[in-house]
C-alpha cells in the first residue's frame, strides 16, 4: 500500500504520500496537473477560484477550506504537496485528525476563535450548497429559519478572554456533530470531487400526492436532509408520504391501515400544538407487539425549534412500541420509542390526539416538547424506500395464517414486560 518517494523538502509530504497507494497519487497528480492548467500557472499550482469550482465549495467556506490546504501561507497558491498533505490528514488520518481539520474549517475567520458568526457562515454555505438559494421550501421565510434552528442546536462554553462572546469548544463542536450528523457528513466530504456517491449533499425525493399541498406537509427537504444524516445512501433515495392526518384523519386505525402497504422502515413527524415539530426513524414496521422490538438502527430526532438527530445508546433495547387492542394497563395502546411503559422517549395513545415525551436514556434524548404531556395538531409518515427495493412489494406471509400466528405469539406474550430505566 505504501510508495517509495525521493525525500522532499517537507516530511509531512513525504508522510502523507506514505497513506496513498501509487494509483491514488498518480490520480491525484493527474487532478492537481488538469487544475493548474486552468489557473494559467505553467502547472505549478492551483488558484482559489479553479478550487472553489472544482470542489463547489463557495464563500467564506470555500475560502477557508482553500486557507487550510495551503497551510495559511496566503499566498494564494495551492501545490501539489499541499494537496497531499491536506488529503492525507482529512481523508486518511485518525479520527482526531479529521476532527481537528473540520473543526478549524469551522472558523471562518481563521481568528482561532469559532463563534456563533463563524457556524452561521458556514451553515449559510452547507444550505446553498445543497439547496438552490431560491428553492426555499413553503413554510419557512427563507433559509435563515432553517440556519437558526441548525445554530440553535450549538453550544458555546468556551470562553474568551477580551470576548463578550462564548465560543465553540472542541467538544462543543463533537457533540453538535453528533446531534447533526448530516452537517458531519457533508463537512468531511469536500475534498471528494462533486458526483451522485458525495456524502451529505444527498436529498431524498419526496413522492406525494399532487392533491397535497407542499405547504402543508411537515416534512421540508432541509428536514430529510437532516434525517437522512443518520441513514445509509441507500435510504436516500425516495421518501412515500403513506399518511397525514389532515388527509386522512387523526386515527391510529387508519394511520395502521395507510402504513400496511409498506415493509420497509418509516420516518414519522408530528407536529404539536405548541409548535414543536420531532419524530422517530422506525426501522423496522410498525406491527402489533405485546413488548418493545426493533433493532438499534431506530432513532428520535428533533425538528424545531432546534434540530438534533438522538441515536440509541445501548443503555436498553426498548426501541420500537405498536399495541394494538390489549385490555392490560401494562400494555399502553398506541405507537412509541424507547424509555419504558407509560414512560416513553415518545409516544402517541391510540386515540390519537395525546401523547408523551420524556428524558430516555434508550437514545440519550430529552423530552422532545415544550412539556411532557404533547397534543398533536399533524401527524405524517413517510415510507423509505431504499435503492433496489421497491414500493408496495408485499411481504409473502403478510395478512397469510403464518403472520396472524406471530400476532397471536405477540399476544401471548404477556410477560416480561422490560424495567429498564427510562
Amino acid at each position: 500500500m505504501g510508495n517509495a518517494q525521493s525525500p522532499s523538502a517537507d516530511p509531512r509530504f513525504d508522510s502523507a504520500t506514505r497513506a496513498f497507494t501509487k494509483k491514488e497519487l498518480d490520480d491525484l497528480k493527474s487532478l492537481f496537473l488538469s487544475l493548474a492548467a486552468q489557473s494559467q500557472s505553467n502547472g505549478q499550482y492551483i488558484s482559489l477560484s479553479i478550487f472553489q469550482a472544482y470542489y463547489a465549495i463557495h464563500g467564506p467556506l470555500g475560502v477557508r477550506m482553500f486557507d487550510l490546504v495551503t497551510q495559511k501561507r496566503n499566498d494564494h497558491k495551492l501545490t501539489f504537496e499541499d494537496l497531499v498533505i491536506a488529503k492525507g490528514i482529512y481523508e486518511k488520518g485518525t479520527r482526531d485528525d479529521i476532527e481537528q481539520f473540520i473543526y478549524q474549517l469551522l472558523d471562518a475567520t481563521g481568528d482561532g476563535i469559532l463563534g456563533r458568526s463563524d457556524l452561521e457562515a458556514v451553515s449559510t454555505a452547507i444550505i446553498e450548497a445543497v439547496f438552490s438559494p431560491n428553492a426555499t421550501e413553503p413554510g419557512f421565510s427563507s433559509h435563515q429559519d432553517i440556519i437558526l434552528i441548525f445554530l440553535n442546536a450549538a453550544t458555546f462554553s468556551k470562553a474568551v478572554e477580551g470576548c463578550a462572546e462564548n465560543s465553540m469548544s472542541f467538544e462543543d463542536f463533537k457533540s453538535w456533530c453528533s446531534l447533526l450528523p448530516s452537517v458531519r457528513k457533508f463537512l468531511g466530504s469536500l475534498l471528494i470531487p462533486p458526483g451522485p456517491g458525495r456524502s451529505g449533499f444527498q436529498v431524498p425525493h419526496l413522492l406525494y400526492s399532487e392533491d397535497l399541498s407542499s405547504d402543508l406537509l411537515i416534512m421540508k427537504k432541509e428536514f430529510a436532509w437532516h434525517i437522512g444524516g443518520a441513514l445509509s445512501q441507500q435510504e436516500l433515495e425516495e421518501w412515500k408520504l403513506l399518511y397525514h392526518s389532515g388527509v386522512n384523519g387523526l386515527s391510529f386505525n387508519t394511520f395502521l391501515g395507510c402504513i400496511s402497504v409498506e415493509d420497509g422502515p418509516t420516518v414519522l413527524l408530528i407536529k404539536d400544538k405548541e409548535g414543536f415539530i420531532y419524530g422517530g426513524y422506525a426501522s423496522h414496521p410498525w406491527e402489533k407487539h405485546s413488548d418493545f422490538y426493533g433493532d438499534m438502527k431506530s432513532f428520535l430526532f428533533q425538528l424545531y425549534p432546534r434540530v438534533s438527530i438522538f441515536r440509541p445508546t445501548g443503555a436498553n433495547s426498548n426501541l420500537q412500541w405498536c399495541a394494538v387492542n390489549f385490555s392490560s394497563e401494562s400494555i399502553p395502546n398506541g405507537i412509541g420509542f424507547g424509555g419504558r411503559v407509560n414512560h416513553f422517549g415518545l409516544f402517541l395513545s391510540s386515540s390519537f390526539d395525546q401523547g408523551h415525551s420524556f428524558i430516555c436514556t434508550t437514545f440519550d434524548s430529552p423530552c422532545l416538547s415544550k412539556a411532557n404531556r404533547i397534543y398533536p395538531e399533524v401527524i405524517e409518515c413517510w415510507g423509505v424506500k431504499a435503492k433496489g427495493r421497491q414500493h408496495g412489494m408485499a411481504d409473502p406471509v403478510k395478512g397469510t395464517v403464518l403472520e396472524r400466528f406471530k400476532e397471536d405469539r405477540h399476544m401471548l406474550n404477556m410477560v416480561g414486560l422490560a424495567n429498564s430505566s427510562e
